[in-house]
C-alpha cells in the first residue's frame, strides 16, 4: 500500500494588516507630498500672471500718459497744461478737434477722463468748466490703475525740477498777446512720482519723466 506523498507546504502568504496599514500609510505621505508640490507649482504660476497682469496694466498707464502729454496743444483760450495737487488737466489735440483730458487720483484709484471733441472756443471752454467739475463718480471716468496711495507732479523749468503747484505761476511772454487768455509758461518736462499701496501688485514708488516738445 503507497502512502500518500505530501507536497512541501506553499512558503507563500498574504499581508498582514500591520503590513497593510504601513503601506497606505506610506502612500498617504506620498500623495500628500506630491499634492503640495503641485498646489505650490499653481500658486507660483498664479502669482507670476497676476505680476504680467499688474504689469501690463502699468505700462499701458505710462504709456497714454506720456501720449497725452506728448499731444498737448496750445488753445488760446484755456490753459495748456495745469496741477492742483488732485487733478492733472491739459488740452491736447485729437484728429477731429482738441479735447480736454484729466488725470486725477481718488481713493486708490488713479483715473483717467476725456472731453469731447471741440472745435470752438466756447466748447472748448464748457469741456474745460467741465472738467473741474468731475467728483470721481463719473462713468465717463476710466480706471487705468488701482492701489496708487500717493502721486507728485513736477515741472521742469530752468534746468530745474520744482513741483508743479509752486512753479504753476510763471507767466507766458505771449500771455499779454491780444486775443490771448493768461496762462503759464508749458515746461519743458513732466516728471511723474507714484506711490504704491496695497493692491497694486507693486512696492514702493516710480518715477517717469517726459520731454515736452515745442509748440506747432
Amino acid at each position: 500500500m503507497k502512502l500518500p506523498v505530501r507536497r512541501p507546504a506553499d512558503q507563500s502568504r498574504g499581508f498582514t494588516l500591520v503590513e497593510v496599514l504601513v503601506a497606505l500609510l506610506i502612500m498617504s505621505l506620498l500623495a500628500v507630498m506630491a499634492w503640495q508640490g503641485v498646489d505650490g507649482m499653481v500658486r507660483a504660476r498664479d502669482i507670476s500672471q497676476q505680476r504680467m497682469e499688474a504689469t501690463l496694466r502699468l505700462n499701458t498707464a505710462l504709456a497714454q500718459w506720456q501720449q497725452d502729454l506728448a499731444s498737448i496743444q496750445d488753445s488760446a483760450s484755456v490753459p495748456d497744461l495745469r496741477f492742483d495737487g488732485a487733478s492733472l488737466q491739459l488740452t491736447r489735440r485729437a484728429p477731429d478737434g482738441l479735447q480736454i483730458v484729466v488725470w486725477s487720483l481718488r481713493d486708490g484709484r488713479w483715473l483717467r477722463w476725456v472731453g469731447q471733441s471741440a472745435t470752438t472756443q466756447r466748447e472748448l471752454q464748457e469741456s474745460w468748466l467741465r472738467s473741474q467739475q468731475l467728483q470721481g463718480a463719473e462713468t465717463s471716468q476710466l480706471q487705468v490703475l488701482e492701489g496708487v496711495s500717493d502721486w507728485q507732479v513736477y515741472f521742469f523749468r530752468g534746468n530745474a525740477w520744482s513741483n508743479a503747484q509752486s512753479s504753476a505761476d510763471v507767466p507766458d511772454p505771449g500771455a499779454s498777446a491780444p486775443g490771448r487768455t493768461p496762462r503759464a509758461t508749458l515746461p519743458n518736462g513732466v516728471r511723474l512720482v507714484l506711490s504704491f499701496g496695497p493692491g497694486s501688485g507693486f512696492a514702493g514708488t516710480l518715477t517717469r519723466d517726459t520731454v515736452l516738445g515745442p509748440q506747432p
